[in-house]
C-alpha cells in the first residue's frame, strides 16, 4: 500500500515574472528577456542568482511525450538596473504571450 506524503510541500525553485525583452527607445532584443524574481530588490542580491537555470513552462494544444506541458529553458546572465530584475537568455526566444507570465527560477548550479 502507497502511503501519502507527509510534512510540509518543499518548493525547490523561486518564482518569477517574465516583464518583457530589452530594449532601447527604437530597438527591441528579443534574444534578451526581463524578469522579476521575487523577493529581489537590488543589484546586490542579483548576484546570488547570476548562472542559475530558469524554466518557462507553458501548455500547448497537442501532446507531445505524453504530456501538453512543455518547457524553455533558460539562464540569469546579469542584472538590469538598480531594482533586482535580471537579463535571462532562453534557449529559444521568449514568444510575446510569455509577457506576464511566471518563471520558475531554479537553485542550481550553485557556487556554494
Amino acid at each position: 500500500m502507497v502511503k501519502g506524503r507527509q510534512g510540509e510541500r518543499v518548493r525547490l525553485y523561486v518564482r518569477g515574472t517574465i516583464l518583457g525583452y530589452k530594449r532601447s527607445k527604437s530597438n527591441q532584443y528579443e534574444n534578451t528577456s526581463l524578469v522579476q524574481i521575487e523577493g529581489v530588490n537590488t543589484k546586490e542580491e542579483v548576484s546570488w542568482y547570476a548562472g542559475k537555470r530558469m524554466a518557462y513552462i507553458y501548455k500547448a494544444k497537442t501532446k507531445k511525450d505524453g504530456s501538453l506541458y512543455r518547457c524553455i529553458w533558460g539562464k540569469v546572465t546579469r542584472s538590469h538596473g538598480n531594482t533586482g530584475i535580471v537579463r535571462a537568455k532562453f534557449k529559444r526566444n521568449l514568444p510575446a504571450k510569455a509577457m506576464g507570465d511566471k518563471v520558475r527560477v531554479f537553485m542550481y548550479p550553485s557556487n556554494i
